[in-house]
């Protein structure tokens, strides 16, 4: 694979391991397990259980696995055919995944923002409306 395939592939094959990350760590869906996993990073008794189960509730941190993950399934490398590829791509593929979750971070916050700016407005519309 040339270089421009590999870098093509870079931020797509960053995509899904931002999806897994975010969906995991962030939306209702995983709630129960991720408050589990919560309660179980605060009170457990052991460095290594804390460490374990924090790690399934930080995005930057889960990305870690979803990453390692991807690469096993496809055997992606970056720059170097051997071992380093393989660094080069977890890191590389890690920072691009995070850029994106901070991205659609910040996007939810501009849509919730302009939701409630909305309904403000509306509510004071409403009264002014109800004062006449």
């Amino acid at each position: 694979m040339d270089l421009k395939e590999q870098i093509i592939w870079l931020f797509i094959l960053a995509l899904p391991i931002a999806c897994v990350a975010w969906t995991v760590t962030h939306e209702e869906i995983f709630r129960e397990p991720r408050e589990y996993c919560g309660k179980w990073s605060k009170d457990s008794k052991t460095i290594f259980k804390r460490k374990f189960f924090y790690v399934l509730t930080c995005e930057y941190c889960f990305s870690f696995y979803v990453t390692a993950l991807f690469l096993f399934i496809t055997r992606y490398k970056l720059l170097f055919s051997d071992w380093r590829g393989y660094l080069i791509s977890s890191l590389s593929l890690i920072c691009i995944a995070n850029a994106y979750m901070s991205a659609f971070f910040r996007l939810r916050i501009g849509i919730k923002k302009e939701g409630v700016e909305a309904k403000l407005d509306e509510k004071e519309l409403n009264d002014k409306l109800n004062e006449n």
